[in-house]
């Protein structure tokens, strides 16, 4: 055989070596680049990924923007004038996949904060305004005042009718600007600026129609079973009401349409009822005006409108000021009824008519006649409230008596009656006392004539025969009475 020569196999093994350590290097260069291959397309994921982030940040990051945007130059400007006018609405977010977020949560705080901000600076501003207004309208009311007495002096100084009607004109013209610096000094917070003393229902809804134009067109009923009358702190406040409510009721009705009052009596209080047949107001319109007469809130003078309706505004102070009540609702007929609810405790009381005597221009209480053989009652006068229900139609309201039998005190002579007597069961209300008839019943004053039927002319003539006969009076009692004669006859 032919031997294989060392050489050649040290060659071979050699070479077998070679082989396999470069087949083991070929096979981790594999590895190592699939490796490589892998962490590149990781790499290349990640940084997909990346892209896409940006992408969403940038367009979040826009949105954002114009949210900020949109809270600037619409948000903004809604929030403020819905402080003004809470009928404007506010807008909401532009992009409602910020809804409940922290961008949300953030921009609803800055709305807060802008809100509460400008509140207060609104409420600081209006206070200042309302304290300068207030010593305006006190030094304006004080003046109208001293014009109004000046006036009422020239009317009991001048007896020519013509004279004298000019001045009740212009005393008129001086109520009227008396009554818009009266209610916007209420607005403000000022005093009524008037003292009176208890005064008649009555009278006191007569004397609020008197100061108003077109209060001719006012019918008003007297219901009323008593003698009530408003205790003297509350006099002006109540009437200061009914005139704004009498203003409002003739203002949106036609000039030939009546606006009818009506007075009526219950257990806890008295009520006057105003209805109109005017247009009538919307739900919305009720409601804003039960919210101003509430009295349960401030009023701004930037939410009277422009020129400023204070009625509304200074009945709702005065409610809550004196604790009476105002109600406006529609009326059945078509127009606003409006009722005035005075509590007998502690706004009303009863007066002795006796001793003062309701005026002949207050309207005549509708009272049908006593059952005949049947007595009431009678109580004296005194300071006890006049209690009034929930106000009622007039139709449901049954009227009382109009006189009642006088049963004199013990030991008065007849026919003078005893004006402090008070006979009648513990806790009755007064009752009304007339004196008995005589033979031949003296002439009344003619109560029923409407006073708002009478010319400027016969008013004024009518005023200027009452100067007249103030001063032949006068005049009588200044001359000494004749000496009378032991029977007691002034002409034996």
């Amino acid at each position: 055989m032919t031997s294989i020569p060392e050489a050649l196999l040290w060659c071979l093994s050699a070479g077998t070596a070679a082989a396999v350590v470069l087949a083991a290097c070929l096979f981790r260069a594999q590895r190592q680049g699939k490796a490589l291959a892998g962490r590149l397309a990781a790499a290349e994921e990640q940084h997909a990924a990346t892209v896409r982030g940006n992408t969403e940040l940038n367009a979040r990051l826009r949105a954002t923007e114009a949210e900020i945007r949109h809270l600037a130059g619409a948000r903004i400007p809604d929030l403020t004038t819905a402080l003004a006018h809470p009928h404007v609405p506010v807008r909401g977010l532009l992009d409602g996949r910020f809804a409940d977020s922290e961008t949300d949560h953030a921009l609803t705080a800055v709305l807060d904060q802008i809100s509460e901000a400008v509140t207060k600076e609104r409420l600081r501003v209006d206070a200042a305004a309302q304290a300068t207004l207030r010593g305006a309208t006190t030094t304006i009311q004080a003046l109208l005042y001293r014009l109004q007495t000046a006036l009422q002096e020239m009317q009991h100084r001048y007896d020519d009718p013509s004279v004298a009607q000019d001045l009740l004109h212009a005393d008129f013209l001086n109520e009227q600007a008396l009554r818009r610096i009266q209610a916007t000094g209420v607005v403000c917070g000022a005093w009524p600026g008037l003292t009176r003393e208890d005064s008649y229902l009555a009278e006191l809804v007569v004397g609020a129609t008197s100061r108003l134009r077109g209060y001719e067109r006012v019918q008003v009923s007297n219901q009323l079973r008593d003698p009530v009358a408003v205790v003297a702190r509350a006099v002006e406040p109540i009437a200061i009401t009914v005139t704004e409510l009498l203003a409002n009721a003739l203002h949106h009705s036609h000039r030939e349409l009546p606006v009818t009052v009506t007075l009526q009596q219950g257990n806890r209080g008295a009520s006057v009822i105003i209805d109109d047949y005017g247009v009538g107001m919307h739900a919305d319109e009720i409601e804003h005006a039960m919210t101003l007469m509430s009295g349960e809130r401030e009023v701004m003078l930037t939410q009277l409108g422009d020129p400023p309706r204070a009625g509304f505004a200074a009945a709702g102070q005065l409610v809550r000021q004196y604790g009476f009540g105002v109600h406006v609702e529609s009326s059945p007929y078509g127009g606003v009824r409006a009722v005035i609810y005075i509590p007998g405790d502690p706004l009303l009381t009863v007066l002795d008519e006796s001793r003062q005597p309701m005026s002949v221009m207050a309207p005549v209480p509708h009272r049908p006649a006593a059952p005949a053989g049947g007595s009431v009652p009678a109580t004296g006068s005194g300071t006890s409230p006049a209690p009034v229900a929930a106000p009622q139609s007039p139709a449901q309201h049954a009227p009382a008596p109009a006189t009642e039998p006088y049963a004199p005190a013990p030991g008065a002579p007849a026919g003078h009656p005893d004006p402090g007597a008070a006979p009648g069961a513990e806790g009755d209300l007064p009752r009304r006392r007339r004196r008995r008839p005589t033979a031949e019943p003296e002439q009344s004053l003619p109560r029923s004539e409407p006073v708002a039927d009478r010319t400027p002319e016969e008013t004024a003539s009518r005023w200027a025969a009452l100067q007249q006969g103030t001063e032949s009076g006068r005049a009588a009692a200044a001359r000494p009475e004749p000496p009378r004669s032991p029977e007691g006859n002034p002409h034996a």
